[in-house]
């Protein structure tokens, strides 16, 4: 199935120009959040307790709130609506002491008064086991990113490598923006969502590279402006179903899923249309900008089928004197 006509170039790298000047507001506003308000850890990383609890009529949040802080050991205790005005998540910041100890008996008993209510859900994390949760996540991340780094500059130039990882970098970071934006919290839902965005992001920019790579030899007088463009208006149709594909099945986790998953499908839907975006936009202007050399790369190229020929030729001899 094909959305656009298959002879038509589109100027995609004078559009990049503004593409560009988009992303670095988004970015930078996006930095702007991580700064203030800040990312809001969840049970995963800062340890402590969450309870979830159900009622059969719609919550009275403010006489939870005054029963449970009523209680010193519940100090600091946060509640909210949890996807519905019958469903409330108590978080409270430290993690029971007592092995024996049934927190979400003990939640249930103290706010008997305000309604009818049952216990659905109960997480406790230490806070020790959230630090290394937390140190263990950062660092897959930056392993990912590092490893996808390697792998780009062994296969393309460098200026290509050095694109890929910051339309990378600039996909992972407005997607963990949202995060902060819908006030989410961050936990490992999230950072499985950004571990799973970076691959679907890097395969996007690689098969966009490739056919620009593909496309460098078809025509020796083309620059590199036109070579860009070519291959990008070449691969527009499979982008576009691959990231509507995508962006649908995301979609359907976000609006049906509840919102125990949403720390994993937010970050993925909002992943799914700046990662197909920065493929188009991003990338490819970033190698024009780095100043990628298309003579001295077609010369590369000749060099090496030269060197392949060569060795070609030397192994048939050395058959031929053998036999």
């Amino acid at each position: 199935m094909d959305f656009f006509k298959h002879n038509k170039v589109y100027d995609f790298v004078k559009m990049s120009s503004y593409g560009i000047v988009l992303s670095l507001i988004l970015f930078l506003g996006s930095l702007v959040l991580f700064v203030k308000p800040g990312f809001s850890l969840g049970v995963d990383f800062a340890g402590g307790t969450i309870v979830q609890v159900q009622y059969k009529e719609a919550a009275p949040l403010a006489a939870i709130r005054k029963a449970l802080e009523a209680i010193p050991a519940y100090n600091g205790v946060q509640v909210s609506e949890f996807g519905s005005p019958e469903e409330i998540l108590i978080k409270l910041p430290t993690a029971t002491s007592k092995v024996d100890q049934d927190i979400g008996q003990e939640v249930a008993e103290v706010l008997k008064n305000t309604g009818e209510l049952s216990i659905r859900r109960v997480d406790i994390v230490g806070p020790k086991v959230g630090n290394e949760l937390k140190e263990k996540g950062i660092l897959a991340l930056v392993l990912a990113m590092l490893s996808i780094m390697a792998y780009v500059s062994y296969r393309y130039a460098w200026q290509f490598a050095i694109a890929a990882i910051l339309a990378l970098l600039h996909d992972v970071v407005i997607s963990a923006a949202a995060v902060i934006l819908f006030k989410i919290d961050l936990n490992l839902e999230v950072i499985a969502a950004l571990l799973t965005l970076i691959g679907y992001s890097v395969n996007d920019t690689i098969i966009v590279f490739d056919r620009i790579r593909e496309t460098v030899g078809l025509n020796s007088n083309d620059s590199l402006e036109n070579v860009i463009n070519e291959a990008l208006s070449s691969t527009l149709s499979r982008t576009f179903l691959t990231s509507l594909t995508m962006f649908f099945a995301v979609f359907t986790l976000y609006a049906f899923g509840g919102e125990i998953i949403k720390g994993f499908s937010l970050p993925m839907l909002v992943g799914s249309i700046v990662g197909s975006y920065s493929s188009i936009f991003v990338a490819s202007k970033l190698v024009v900008l780095l100043g990628f050399n298309l003579k001295d790369y077609r010369q590369k190229i000749i060099d090496a089928e030269r060197k392949a020929l060569e060795k070609k030729k030397m192994r048939e001899m050395y058959e031929r004197g053998r036999m």
